[in-house]
């Protein structure tokens, strides 16, 4: 059996029910789902009310400042693009930033990994998991190809793809579609990339240095927690932009 944590690409299986493993990653986004629908009830709930607590309007003024920002990026559009893009924000961030709280990689647990036995982490980070990212990355690829069907129309969409008027728009056209698909690569891996990169970072800084050494690095994973969540919900903003506009 290994005596130490060791550090994984692939979520450790913690237990099975039949067919279906539930991984450490999978664990941990129960628990930020839980989290995330519990805020969403309890602002809902305090609508209305002539006395709302802090916490409320905590939650309102990041509701609004995400609401205006993506508002100066997609226009009028933001009336039905907010739910979607708010929700891709603030899910991911509370993803990542759920991976850097005390306890979540820390608590070993023993599980079985091929033949052997080692000590993996409890709780880990959701957005270490490619699975995780490559299916966000998916939710932001299926948005972008329904709301350009939805305002443009099917016809005039894919006329963005297959232009058969001359050899240089089908060359375009197949360019085109070919960046499309790689979005999801992009999109799946750079958050999987950036987040799990930086939980290894922390691992290994905490086993080598004092915890207060650790400290800068640790608020420099807050800050790359943030931003690619950002930037996941912004470029998803910008594709979503792109492709509601006619073609040139």
């Amino acid at each position: 059996m290994n005596k130490g944590p060791h550090i994984s690409i692939r979520p450790e299986t913690l237990f099975s029910i039949g067919n279906f493993h539930v991984t450490n990653t999978y664990f941990t986004s129960l628990i930020v789902i839980a989290c995330f629908v519990a805020i969403a009830i309890f602002y809902r709930s305090q609508i209305g009310k002539e006395k709302k607590p802090l916490f409320f309007y905590l939650i309102h003024f990041i509701f609004s400042g995400i609401y205006n920002f993506f508002q100066t990026v997609v226009g009028e559009k933001i009336t039905y693009l907010f739910t979607l893009l708010g929700s891709l924000f603030l899910y991911i961030l509370l993803l990542n930033w759920f991976g850097l709280l005390p306890g979540v990689g820390s608590v070993l647990v023993r599980v079985k990994e091929g033949h052997e036995y080692v000590l993996a982490p409890l709780l880990r980070g959701n957005t270490t998991d490619l699975n995780t990212t490559l299916a966000l990355a998916l939710v932001a690829f299926t948005a972008t190809q329904y709301y350009g069907f939805k305002l443009l129309g099917p016809k005039e969409y894919l006329g963005k793809f297959f232009n058969f008027s001359s050899p240089i728009a089908i060359f375009t056209g197949l360019l085109e579609l070919v960046s499309e698909f790689s979005r999801i690569i992009s999109f799946a891996f750079r958050l999987f990339g950036n987040i799990f990169a930086g939980e290894v970072i922390l691992v290994i800084i905490a086993f080598l240095v004092p915890i207060l050494v650790s400290f800068p690095f640790f608020l420099l994973e807050i800050f790359v927690g943030f931003i690619q969540a950002f930037v996941f919900a912004m470029l998803t903003a910008v594709f979503i932009n792109l492709a509601a506009t006619k073609a040139h």
